[in-house]
C-alpha cells in the first residue's frame, strides 16, 4: 500500500512564493502534482519521474513552478514562485502507474491534499 502525504500549503499573496512537499511511503514512483481549483475539474500541474531524470509541466506555470524530489527522503516538491490568484486549489500529488503523464487516470495513488489560497 502506497500512502502520499501533501503538506506547505497556506496563504500567500500574489507573487509570493510556496514550497509543497508529498511524502511517499513504500516504493519509488513518479510523482505527478494535480490541483482541483473550487467549481472547476482537477488539472495536471507537473510531473517528475522516478529517477528525476524528466519533468513535465502544465503550459501556463512553467517557468513559474519546479518539481524536484529526494529519493532518500521519499520526498517530491513542489516549488511554486510568482503565484498568481488563479493558482489558488487544493493540490494533490499522486503517484503515477501507466499512461499518459497528463491523465488523472494514469495515477492510482493519492493524497488527501493541501490547500493553496493566493490573495490579490
Amino acid at each position: 500500500q502506497v500512502q502520499l502525504v501533501e503538506s506547505g500549503g497556506g496563504l500567500v499573496q500574489a507573487g509570493g512564493s510556496l514550497r509543497l512537499s508529498c511524502a511517499a511511503s513504500g516504493n519509488t514512483f513518479s510523482i505527478g502534482w494535480f490541483r482541483q481549483a473550487p467549481g472547476k475539474e482537477r488539472e495536471f500541474v507537473g510531473t517528475i519521474t522516478w529517477s528525476g531524470a524528466r519533468t513535465y509541466y502544465l503550459d501556463s506555470v512553467k517557468g513559474r513552478f519546479t518539481i524536484s524530489r529526494d529519493n532518500a527522503l521519499n520526498t517530491v516538491y513542489l516549488q511554486m514562485n510568482s503565484l498568481k490568484p488563479e493558482d489558488t486549489a487544493v493540490y494533490n500529488c499522486a503517484a503515477y502507474m501507466s499512461g499518459s503523464y497528463y491523465d488523472t487516470a494514469s495515477y492510482n495513488y493519492w493524497g488527501k491534499g493541501t490547500l493553496v489560497t493566493v490573495s490579490s
